[in-house]
């Protein structure tokens, strides 16, 4: 008799490992920068028999890489299980800050990301091909990185979020090696403040892009992220902004994504 549940239990976790998530480790290529970048594309169950799945852009930290999120968080395979939806985690080079860089031609992740991998990832997965179907979030750099890229490309985007992102990059002109991407801020003072996310909101009108926003009372990116709340509020653009207690740490990335996939899921579903 208990040969015979060993027996019915090793078939059962057999057929949930085979209906669990793929991740693929994928290889792309940037013709704007002449190199092959790598990111991680997680498909859910039951991608193989369906037409098409929406897609939702994962944007790692500075310091991180495409790896990051499917290291630190392996429930994004069960996350996309739950709402059929294709993650793709892209590579942002460590601190690329996902911009065309104005100072270094070699740097162009606005290009890559926004245009370059979605386009391959159309290309070579059952994704819904249209802004509808499509959403970007990040944490940190990512966070940042997701609002930046989605406010200038609404037409690729939309819905975006940010966790416990840089939102203002202006009061950090020595960290990240941001200096590297836009010049030092002393000499170029109004190129960073065109190219941070708090200052870019004249570039949405109201219930155009999809917005959630997600900081810990502890982060040190709090007062920015409140910034752009404020700037957003006066501006009359909806958006969820959710402010709970937590850092700027993995604890709290790995809570925060599961309410913007929610969100997110949410978006894909409106009729």
């Amino acid at each position: 008799m208990k040969k015979i549940l060993f027996l019915c239990f090793i078939t059962l976790f057999s057929v949930q490992l085979s209906f669990a998530a793929k991740v693929d480790t994928v290889v792309t290529y940037s013709a704007a920068m002449k190199k092959n970048i790598k990111a991680v594309v997680i498909t859910p169950d039951g991608y193989t028999q369906a037409n098409s799945m929406p897609v939702v852009y994962l944007l790692h930290g500075a310091g991180g890489s495409y790896s990051n999120w499917i290291l630190k968080v392996p429930a994004l395979q069960q996350h996309a299980d739950d709402y059929k939806t294709i993650i793709v985690c892209p590579d942002g080079n460590v601190s690329s800050w996902y911009f065309d860089s104005p100072v270094d031609p070699e740097w162009k992740y606005e290009t890559y990301v926004a245009t370059e991998l979605v386009n391959w990832i159309d290309k070579n997965y059952k994704t819904i091909k249209d802004r509808k179907g499509r959403a970007i979030t990040g944490l940190s750099m990512g966070g940042h990185g997701a609002l930046y890229l989605s406010f200038k490309h609404q037409d690729v985007f939309g819905a975006a979020g940010s966790m416990s992102g840089g939102v203002d990059i202006t009061g950090f002109p020595l960290n990240w090696a941001l200096a590297k991407r836009l010049g030092d801020y002393d000499k170029n003072a109004a190129r960073w403040k065109e190219n941070a996310v708090v200052n870019m909101t004249h570039l949405l009108v109201p219930n155009r892009l999809a917005l959630i926003i997600d900081c810990g009372k502890d982060d040190f990116f709090y007062n920015v992220n409140m910034k752009l709340h404020e700037e957003l509020l006066y501006k009359n653009i909806p958006h969820d902004f959710i402010i709970r207690p937590g850092a700027h740490n993995w604890e709290y990335w790995d809570n925060a994504v599961k309410y913007q996939l929610l969100y997110f899921n949410s978006f894909f579903n409106r009729k």
